[in-house]
This record gives structure tokens, sequence and C-alpha cells, in this order.
């Protein structure tokens, strides 16, 4: 229960029903938006991916895979993590050409998350991911992507607002560009998620650049896989969450590793073993194409919209009795 942050006094601003009419306008405005911005097309997506193909997303490395056998081709299934680098051989397969990509709906079970206001096992979010060219391939272009995202979610909160006037929730359009290093040297005496939050509460809305390598203290602001993301050219876009009073991750995303960034960081991480599988492979022999990605959190984008102060109000999962109770005390009512 430590872990669930309940808020004195929160009386939600719109009942049950009128939440999920709200969702459904929410998802239905936001996915416009985003592939109108972006020239995305909308593609079907895999629930579980062969463990043995190097397609799953292995987070930080220590999460543990829903696995499950299949009798009928006798071979094991894997629930997928993530789909960063499904989307990337979709591309290749399906013959996107540059500056086009494809969105999807990404539905996925990560048993080990640690649970709280902003963490469920059920993760569902908006993939996207399309291919760039060499000349893109740089910050310059990352953080022009960052602002159409942004600007593509400050549309969506300026519809439903249009349509439940009685939301609070205000967001900011400029956004601010900082690296983790540069948060760190600013905040050098705070743990990762402080200087998040302090930097966050600052300029309301933050894109945190370079996350996954070493900072110059030895250790690293988060975690981050090494085959998906260039640590160079990735980072968080975080919110400001007045619900919360916190920093409010809705988006990890980034340029995608080339075979060069592939190369140091398996190194870096002691991943050599994932060379030899058959995605890692196509990637080390410059077959897939350049591409840049991420994911924006269904649940996460709907609290922070919605005025939500639980995920479990936007979503369906599983949650123990004892925060159920302690959550209706609060007038937080777990879907």
């Amino acid at each position: 229960m430590s872990s669930h942050y309940m808020k004195k006094g929160y009386i939600p601003f719109m009942n049950l029903y009128e939440t999920q009419t709200a969702i459904g306008l929410l998802k239905k405005t936001f996915e416009t938006n985003l592939s109108n911005s972006l020239n995305l097309k909308r593609v079907s997506a895999p629930l579980f991916v062969d463990p043995n193909s190097g397609l799953n997303d292995n987070l930080n490395g220590s999460e543990r895979p829903v696995s499950f056998d299949i009798p009928a081709i006798n071979r094991n299934g894997e629930i997928v993590h993530s789909l960063a680098k499904w989307k990337r051989m979709a591309l290749y397969q399906y013959g996107f050409q540059p500056n086009s990509g494809l969105y999807t709906d990404m539905n996925a079970i990560r048993r080990d998350e640690e649970l709280d206001n902003l963490h469920s096992i059920y993760v569902d979010q908006w993939d996207w991911e399309k291919i760039i060219t060499l000349e893109n391939r740089n910050m310059d272009y990352l953080k022009q992507t960052v602002q159409l995202i942004v600007d593509a979610i400050c549309d969506t909160l300026e519809i439903l607002r249009a349509e439940y006037p009685v939301l609070p929730t205000k967001l900011t359009r400029n956004v601010t560009f900082i690296t983790t290093e540069e948060l760190l040297q600013l905040y050098p005496n705070l743990t990762p998620k402080q200087r998040e939050n302090e930097i966050t509460k600052r300029y309301g809305t933050v894109f945190l650049i370079s996350i996954g390598d070493l900072l110059s203290n030895g250790e690293r602001h988060d975690g981050r896989a090494p085959d998906y993301d260039d640590w160079k050219l990735n980072g968080d876009i975080l919110f400001w969450n007045d619900m919360l009073e916190c920093a409010f991750e809705v988006s990890s995303m980034g340029i995608r590793v080339d075979s060069k960034s592939l190369d140091e960081q398996l190194t870096k991480s002691n991943c050599n073993n994932r060379r030899i599988l058959p995605f890692h492979q196509m990637l080390l022999n410059n077959t897939l194409p350049l591409t840049m990605g991420g994911g924006i959190g269904q649940s996460r984008l709907s609290m922070l919209l919605l005025s939500k102060v639980h995920i479990g109000e936007v979503q369906v999962s599983l949650w123990d009795n004892a925060t159920r109770v302690e959550c209706e005390k609060h007038n937080i009512i777990l879907l």
C-alpha cells in the first residue's frame, strides 16, 4: 500500500459512464491527430512472439515475460513487453517508404511491474514507428517530432475540454529540452525521479534526452534496452501532473539504433549474446531501415487528460484487496 498515493479530498470529475465515454473520444481524437502529424498508417499487431526471434522488448533485462506452450505447433509463445523491435521489422516487411510509418494498439502483460498509481501489470499504448532518412537521423529531427506529438496531445485536450468543461487539466505546449547529464548537473544531490519532478514542475512540459547510458556520476538516469533506442538520440516526454503533483511520463521514444550504435550498446550492456538473433543480425548487417518510434501510454494519457489519480480508474487490471479497499475510502473507484 505504501506505493499508492491517496490524494486527500479527491472527488472524480466524471462518473464511470462519463469516463468510459470520454476515453472513447480521447482515443479516437488522439489517434487521428497522431497519424496525421507523423504520417502514420494503422496496422495490426501481435500479442505474442516467438521467444527465439529476438523481437520481444527485454526492458531492463530482469523482467520475466509471460510465456506459454502451443501444442498445435510444438513451440512456445511469449507475450510482448512492447513492440519496439517488431515495428521496425514490420516496416521492412510491409514495404513502407521514408517519412511514412505505422501505429498500432499494443497490449502487453508485465508480470514483474511494481504496482502503484501509474503502473499496472496490464500495459496499453499506441506504438508507432516511421522510416527516416540518414539526413534526419539527428537531434533536431527528434525535437521536431517531439513537438508534433505534444501538439497532438494538447489538441486532444482542447477537444475534451470543449465536450467536458468540468475538466481542470491544463498542459504546456512549449517543450523544454534537457539532457540527463544537464539535469544531473542542475540537481546533483537529487535522485533521478526527484530531478524529473523539479524540472517538470518548473517548466510544465519536458523532453528528457539521452536515457540508458552512464552519466558522469557513474550511474544511469534510468534503464533502457540496448537494442532499439540510440541512447544519444532518445528520451521521455514528461508533463507536470497537478493531480499527482509529480512529473508524469506519457511517452518513451527515440531514433533507433543503427549498426554502429547497436554494436556499442550491446557491448556496454554485456548483451553480446543477442548478436546471433535474427533481428539483431539484420540490424548489424544494415538490412533493416533507419527508423524512429516510441510508445504513448493510452491509460497514462487518459489519466492525465481526464484528471484521474490512479491508472485503475481508466483500465481494468488486477489489484490486491487492501489496495482496492483503501482506494475506495478515497473515492478512487478501480475498474
